[in-house]
Parts: C-alpha cells; structure tokens; sequence
C-alpha cells in the first residue's frame, strides 16, 4: 500500500484565518521555506495578519535572533488574499486557524473540500474539539488531521498532534515531521475532548479562578505560586489572559458537556468575558494590559 502523505510533498501551504494563531502558523511555515499563502474573511484582515508576521520578524532581527537575509525571505513566501479558491488552489497543505466554534470549522472545510486539490492534507489547529466531527465535513476523512499549536506560534515548542479514528497514518505521520521542520516538539495524541494540553491546562487555570473567587489570594501571588512553587514560566491566571478569557470559557463550556464535573466554568469567568474584559486582547482580563505588557 502506497504512503499517501509526505513531508517532502508539502511545498505550499494555505493557512486559513490571519488572527493570533494564523498568523503565528504562517510565520513559521515561512521561515522554514514553505510558499505560505494566509488567507482572512477580508483583504484588509489578511493583510494585518501579513504586517504582524513583518513585525515579529523585524523584532526577531533587532533581538539578534533572525538574520536579516531570512526575515526577508520569509516575507518573501508569503501572500495574503481574501479569496479561498486562491488560497487553496494548487496547495499541499491546509491549516485552518478560525474561533472555536464547530459549525464555522465544519462550514469552512465543506468549502475548502470543494476548492483543494483531492491530495491535499488538510489540517485543524483547534484546541480542544473532535477532530473527527470536523473531518466529517469533507468526503474523505482521511486525509484530515489535528495540529494543534501554542500562543505565541514562533516561541513555544509544543505542537499537538491529533488523530482520530479515520486518519490515514501517513497524515498523522507528515503533520508530526512538519512540526520538527518547523522547529517545534511534537507528541501525538488521541481524538479525546481537550486533547492532553487544554484538558490539564484548562484543569488548573479554572481552579486559579476560583480560588480568586474565593479570595484565597491575589491573581499575582497565586501565579507567584506556581511560578516560583512548581517552575511554570507563567501563572495560570496570567496565561489565561494570554490565551484568552473568552477562548477559556468556550473551551471549559465544551469539556464541562464532553466531561463533566470539574471544567464548570466559575462565576468570575462567566462575568469578565460578559464585561468584555477578554485579557491581553482586550486590555484588561484577570490583569490590566498596556503596550502588550502587564501593567
């Protein structure tokens, strides 16, 4: 039986939503060769999604990190369109990087399905929905695999690999030697609600919540807590204004349904998403942000 999937076929790669995680996916497929086309909902939002790659690669130079030689041929790989047919025609891979809700995945791949070439290996970078409900949307489950990705996309190492029970091994096998090309760690899970990284970092940045809600300590001297008591690099407060407290909530609603007791979204939660206090991303979460850094 012939090997459907290679890495050595994956030349041009879409990436389909320019937000946080597209663009962080685009980044580093195009620093390590690929042509990256990065595709958004608008011209315009494709476009910043491009100007935030230029920008982290610009700071990557001024830190000593990048050569100037490769941030320009990075950058060089790269185009932004708003018209999918143009983004997946002719493409080996497809990553789709949109909000975590299962209908607009579904919707989109239903489309991609129509516009990919039939060899295409299509790929979702969600971090915490069925994989295999997502690949039920196109004809050939198969060629559909989990790459799930960490924030910010260009520093951190981990890269989930997820398989479902319909993958073609050799998909699961190309996804996780993409993630060594691109420099990152990868480990290869099963097609189970939270995968292993959301399922126990979500565990811990709920409990962080509610011991707030509790008054038990401050957000900063509990993540002090784990950062000087266990060695995380980051509390579990401050990463969940990192990742999002919006994107939390959805994902604690999902495993509460998936899983049940223990990912009950707390109150506190429920209230800052409700008041638009969103983290990072919005200025203020469980901390108040300015220029990006914590205040």
């Amino acid at each position: 039986m012939s090997v459907r999937f290679t890495i050595d076929r994956i030349r041009t790669i879409a990436v389909l939503g320019a937000g946080t995680m597209g663009h962080g996916i685009a980044h580093v497929a195009a620093l390590a060769g690929a042509e990256v086309r990065l595709y958004d909902l608008t011209q315009d939002g494709a476009d910043t999604g491009r100007a935030k790659i230029a920008a982290a690669l610009d700071k990557g130079v001024a830190l000593g990190k990048v050569e100037a030689a490769l941030r320009d041929g990075a950058l060089a790989h790269v185009s932004a369109t708003a018209d999918l047919a143009i983004a997946c025609a002719g493409a080996d891979l497809i990553i789709e990087a949109v909000p975590e809700k299962l209908e607009l995945k579904r919707e989109l791949f239903a489309a991609v399905d129509r516009a990919a070439p039939a060899a295409a290996l299509l790929a979702t970078n969600t971090s915490s929905l069925p994989v295999a409900k997502i690949a039920g949307a196109v004809a050939d489950p198969a060629r559909v695999v989990g790459m799930h990705f960490f924030n910010p996309v260009h520093l951190m190492k981990l890269l989930e690999v997820v398989r479902h029970g319909a993958v073609d091994d050799s998909a699961v096998a190309t996804a996780f030697a993409l993630g060594e090309r691109w420099g990152k760690t990868p480990i290869v899970v099963n097609d189970s609600p939270g995968f292993a990284s959301s399922r126990l970092g979500l565990t811990l940045g709920l409990e962080a919540i509610r011991m707030l809600e509790e008054g038990v300590a401050s957000a900063a001297d509990i993540d002090t807590a784990m950062k000087l008591g266990y060695g995380h690099p980051m509390g579990p407060l401050e990463l969940t204004d990192l990742v999002g407290l919006d994107v939390r909530l959805g994902i604690a609603d999902y495993l509460s349904d998936a899983i049940g007791t223990g990912f009950e979204p707390p109150e506190l939660l429920r209230q800052k998403v409700a008041a638009g206090k969103l983290g990072k991303k919005s200025g203020e979460g469980f901390y108040v942000w300015v220029d990006g850094k914590r205040a």
